[in-house]
């Protein structure tokens, strides 16, 4: 499988990030953020904000002189020893945190073995999850989860995917012709939030960005209840900027 992605904000605030744990990292007894923007070159006002979100996703910590040194949650991914569960748990956490932010479920969503797979998710009493009447592994041609995917993948393994699962009309929106969807698959930048507006399920919408660590494909996705769809964009444009941390947790 071939990948057609190009970065995004959220990774190169992953890949900043990245550059600050090492430093971080490396500095044992701890390092001033006067300090860490003398090593990474990274401007004052970029590494306040990406401090901010490292210690609260548990990557650094902060002790009594004001200089910063490894947290938990690094230590945690960082070991052998039950790494996937830490993940998992690292991952789920900022899924909540999403959820909470943009007011609607979320998901973390990969396309592996050329299967679109739902990773984990995060819900609530008001914010449901969709109500998945046709699996999510053949409905991608519908979905905004499986379109962010499929966009991410070159022509040939788009259409090696439409080949083995039909595009079945779902609602009267659907896309159910595989030219049409190519094209818009093709044309559509890396950064703009794929969309479905009641393409899979009459009463609900969704968007969906990408989350690609390495050679892994994935994206970040919402839905809503079709009676909130005015908010849909700003969710997307929400859910993209705080995309960073589920990439970094993916890339340590």
């Amino acid at each position: 499988m071939a990948l057609k992605h190009e970065p995004t904000a959220p990774y190169h605030s992953a890949q900043d990030a990245l550059r600050v744990l090492e430093t971080v990292a490396r500095h044992t007894t701890g390092i001033t953020d006067a300090q860490l923007a003398r090593h990474t070159s990274i401007e004052p006002e970029r590494l306040t904000t990406l401090l901010r979100m490292l210690r609260r996703e548990g990557y650094v910590e902060q002790v009594a002189d004001g200089a910063y040194v490894t947290g938990d949650a690094l230590t945690r991914l960082g070991s052998a020893h039950d790494r996937d569960q830490a993940l998992r748990e690292t991952l789920q956490r900022t899924l909540d945190r999403l959820r909470d932010s943009v007011g609607a479920a979320v998901y973390l969503s990969r396309y592996v073995d050329g299967e679109v797979r739902i990773a984990q998710y995060a819900d609530g009493p008001t914010m449901p999850v969709v109500n998945e009447w046709v699996d999510f592994r053949y409905s991608a041609h519908a979905t905004a989860i499986g379109k962010s995917l499929l966009g991410q993948l070159d022509h040939n393994s788009r259409r090696d995917h439409l080949s083995r699962h039909k595009m079945a009309r779902l609602t009267s929106r659907t896309i159910t012709s595989d030219k049409l969807l190519l094209s818009r698959l093709e044309s559509q930048p890396p950064t703009v939030p794929h969309l479905d507006l009641q393409e899979y399920a009459v009463g609900t919408v969704c968007a969906a960005v990408p989350i690609t660590a390495g050679s892994s494909v994935g994206c970040l996705a919402l839905s809503l209840p079709v009676e909130h769809a005015h908010r849909l964009r700003q969710a997307a444009d929400a859910l993209n900027r705080n995309a960073a941390p589920v990439l970094l947790s993916m890339a340590i």
